[in-house]
């Protein structure tokens, strides 16, 4: 009888640890935050002081975890949990809500705003510290930040709920700012959320109700031939008409609709390819198409752009995916191996963005790439200043020496082109020759032939399409 009184007192417990703490770090959870909490609202009613709650999110944990494994993810989430512990005091409270999100929330502080927003930075900057140290997991060194939202409560004026959405608030605020940084949240953010929450479900739906299209500018040789097109993304929104992807792109890599959002455009992308492979005077054009690093690091990436190849039956030789210079060099090794998987299918490689400020010339002597792209803040003012000039040379010279293709993007005058033709650059795109056409817009450009001079644009243009890239 006593074993199983033991026995069942011992499953109450269990029961009532999976119901209020997190399983891996034994910190509280979600449940028990909020009853913690209301607490400390409460107590903070009674002595006439502040509060203050900071939301706690890792950098780049998604990384760690598609290159290393859930078992190095994991460690360093125990890890992260004894630091946090470490860093406040015994009466405050560190919770774990789900994946990298950690939850602080800190007491009794000073009864001015002015007092408690200091003491809160005080201890954002000791949390920032602590988590910023190496770990050491399995014996290899790991390197990890965090960005912080804080928020301030006085009694119980705010919900929980609010004050948590305060806060996660802030820490995006955090993380657009560099990350690894603390940020407090500004009544003006509400109407910010709330204008990105629109756009965001207005771009959903335009994914569901096909409302985006694509555009193709061309990419001309210093013969005045086609070579091929970038493909540029373009939303038909219902009330604001044709947006370029500046005004959306940076909403869909911070919702993760990236990624969707760029096999949609390689898959429209390989059934025009296909599409136009019939065509004498469009078969031998190139498609280039950017991958942003979202998609990229994702681990079923090669596959899945294999399947498309499959599908669509779009030659792989005529496919080039355009790569940032950032993503590559970050994550050399997986980069790496997911080039040469295609590339030996066929699929070229140009290296987008290239000397923006993150080279790392031994590396990308390691990575299978096709082509170089001098960035168009280098061709802008390429006539006029002197280090971008000298920037494109070095380009060129680099892209020689390895036998690499370089191609100039954002050209928008003659003697730009000229200049980057003498700089030895024989390849261009940019609007001096055309600006990026529909479909239908883009096979009446190639079929004038010679594009040495600028394309007359309103004959491809159909109404309301502004051209922009």
């Amino acid at each position: 009888m006593q074993y199983d009184i033991t026995e069942r007192k011992r499953a109450e417990e269990r029961i009532e640890e999976l119901a209020f703490f997190d399983s891996l770090t034994h910190l509280p959870n979600r449940t028990l935050l909020r009853d913690h909490l209301k607490q400390a609202m409460t107590a903070g009613q009674r002595s006439k002081t502040f509060g203050a709650l900071l939301f706690v999110d890792l950098d780049h944990f998604k990384t760690l975890n598609d290159t290393r494994g859930h078992h190095q993810g994991d460690l360093l989430l125990q890890a992260v949990a004894q630091r946090l512990t470490a860093s406040v005091r015994e009466s405050d409270t560190v919770a774990r809500i789900g994946g990298d999100e950690f939850v602080v929330i800190t007491g009794n502080l000073h009864g001015t705003m002015e007092e408690a927003v200091a003491q809160t930075k005080l201890v954002g900057a000791k949390i920032l510290a602590a988590l910023n140290q190496p770990y050491r997991l399995d014996d290899v060194d790991q390197h990890s930040t965090a960005s912080i939202g804080a928020t301030l409560f006085w009694g119980l004026e705010t919900s929980s709920d609010d004050l948590l959405r305060q806060a996660d608030l802030a820490m995006y605020k955090a993380k657009a700012a560099g990350r690894n940084a603390l940020h407090f949240f500004d009544p003006a953010m509400q109407a910010v959320v709330f204008e990105h929450a629109v756009l965001e479900a207005g771009l959903r739906q335009a994914i569901r109700e096909n409302r985006l299209v694509l555009h193709y500018q061309a990419q001309v040789a210093a013969d005045g031939r086609v070579r091929g097109s970038e493909v540029l993304l373009r939303w038909q929104h219902p009330e604001r008409g044709l947006l370029a992807p500046g005004e959306f792109i940076p909403l869909a890599e911070a919702t993760h609709l990236i990624v969707p959002l760029g096999y949609w455009v390689l898959e429209t992308a390989c059934l025009q390819l296909a599409a136009w492979a019939s065509r004498a005077e469009m078969a031998p054009l190139t498609v280039a198409v950017n991958v942003s690093a979202q998609q990229f690091r994702e681990r079923d990436f090669v596959d899945r752009v294999l399947a498309i190849l499959t599908r669509t039956g779009a030659d792989p030789k005529r496919l080039s995916l355009e790569l940032t210079e950032s993503l590559l060099v970050e994550h050399a090794e997986d980069s790496i191996e997911k080039m040469l998987a295609l590339k030996a299918r066929g699929v070229g490689f140009s290296l987008d963005d290239f000397g923006t400020g993150y080279s790392s010339l031994s590396c990308l002597k390691r990575l299978p790439l096709n082509q170089l792209k001098i960035d168009q803040s280098f061709v802008r003012d390429i006539l006029s200043d002197p280090t971008d000039a000298e920037i494109a040379r070095i380009v060129v010279a680099l892209a020689r020496s390895r036998a690499l293709e370089v191609i100039a993007e954002g050209v928008e005058t003659q003697a730009q082109r000229d200049y980057l033709e003498d700089s030895g650059c024989y390849l261009y795109q940019g609007n001096f020759f055309s600006q990026p056409l529909p479909p239908e817009g883009f096979e009446a450009y190639v079929q004038r032939g010679s594009h040495d001079r600028p394309a007359s644009f309103p004959a491809f243009l159909p109404p309301g399409e502004k051209g922009v890239s």
